[in-house]
């Protein structure tokens, strides 16, 4: 009886609190989809939840899970080189996402040393880990750097930063070096002024031949140099590396800064991985798919969740307010990988036209930290994070 007395007080005490913060939801977006979830699954708000929602760039809270649920928070992405009889350096891509200049900068020293400073007699490039006909669905072919080519081999994020001032082009970065391919890029579709820029996608062997202009430049630096040419091929089947190099990020480290910038080209590079480190190379989105839905099922997660790629940058992904809620309860124990707000809460944004998702981890003073997913249409960027603080001052 007093257990009775005691649900009945509280359903008393609750029940108004909740729905007067229901109210409030709705008084500010009325036709936003809201849920909010308690520890153990029970709705706290829940308004046009019954909806399915483009993702947006939420879907990479989705990808971040999978990749630690598949490849392990310590897990290091690999670049491979290999030494021919003619003194000729090959070079395996691995699809790490992160191979920017200041990973160059501590992998040429490594590799002058692994292979003597005596010059390499060419460079031979191998990005065959990724099919040369892979296009994610929404990244489209233009200069604009977040629709940058995804490549097994790839530096700066497929991308230049630089500066054009008339026919004078030189880096935006003090640690990257301008090359030849880069200034006659940024000549043909960089702006006048400062700006990154994608590689073009007709071909993708120009993204690779950058890589290796770039890698290049700091084998000079660490005291070796290439005297021959730069190419694109095969490694030879008979060739062991000479020196493998694993970047010096961990996985964990690279999912907090994807959830910072939300970079398009990280996320793919990832959800690519995903399925090839299961499956086998080369790389393919239908093996990621497969093994997102192998993945989802083995924690009970049958549907809500259509991912078409990693980013969010397709309209075509498509879930639901409570699939994206039961990821969220998975990827609790990794909340502190995504942004803080003042009050505690952790969220990671969604925007595409004519979309605006927030979702996360909403910090209550009754609750605790618990799981969120807001989507709203049009231009009401703000709104999701006046809503997100409505949530944080009433539950």
């Amino acid at each position: 009886m007093r257990l009775l007395a005691l649900t009945l007080a509280l359903f008393l005490v609750c029940g108004p609190a909740l729905a007067g913060m229901e109210d409030k939801v709705a008084a500010a977006a009325p036709s936003g989809v809201v849920l909010v979830l308690d520890e153990k699954g029970n709705e706290l708000v829940a308004q046009n939840a019954e909806r399915s929602f483009v993702p947006a760039s939420v879907a990479k809270l989705v990808t971040a899970w999978l990749a630690l649920e598949v490849l392990g928070g310590d897990y290091r992405f690999k670049t491979s080189f290999y030494l021919d009889r003619n003194r000729v350096l090959h070079v395996r891509g691995g699809g790490d996402p992160f191979l920017v200049s200041e990973e160059l900068a501590l992998l040429a020293p490594e590799l002058v040393a692994a292979t003597g400073k005596e010059p390499f007699a060419g460079l031979v490039l191998d990005a065959s880990y990724y099919p040369e006909d892979l296009r994610i669905p929404g990244i489209e072919d233009t200069g604009e750097a977040y629709d940058a080519l995804n490549a097994a081999l790839a530096v700066n994020f497929n991308t230049i930063h630089a500066v054009r001032k008339g026919n004078t082009v030189r880096s935006a970065e003090k640690q990257t070096p301008i090359t030849p391919l880069a200034v006659s890029q940024f000549r043909k579709r960089g702006p006048n002024g400062r700006g990154r820029i994608s590689l073009a996608q007709e071909d993708p062997s120009v993204g690779v031949r950058y890589a290796g202009e770039l890698l290049a430049a700091f084998i000079e630096r660490a005291g070796g140099s290439v005297d021959g040419d730069i190419s694109t091929g095969s490694v030879p089947a008979d060739l062991e590396p000479v020196h493998v190099h694993r970047q010096s990020r961990p996985l964990s480290e690279i999912l907090t800064q994807l959830m910072i910038g939300s970079n398009n080209y990280i996320a793919n590079q990832i959800f690519l991985e995903i399925g090839a480190h299961r499956l086998g190379g080369p790389v393919s989105l239908e093996k990621s798919q497969q093994v997102a839905k192998e993945v989802l099922a083995a924690h009970g997660i049958t549907e809500g969740i259509d991912l078409k790629e990693g980013s969010g940058i397709s309209p075509d992904n498509r879930f639901s307010p409570y699939g994206l809620a039961r990821v969220l309860q998975q990827f609790a124990p990794h909340a502190e990988l995504l942004p803080k707000t003042k009050a505690g809460s952790r969220y990671k944004t969604g925007t595409i036209p004519g979309v605006k998702a927030l979702a996360g981890y909403v910090k209550t003073s009754k609750n605790g930290l618990v799981p969120f997913v807001i989507s709203l249409k049009g231009n009401t960027g703000k709104t999701r994070f006046r809503l997100l603080r409505t949530l944080e001052l009433g539950l």
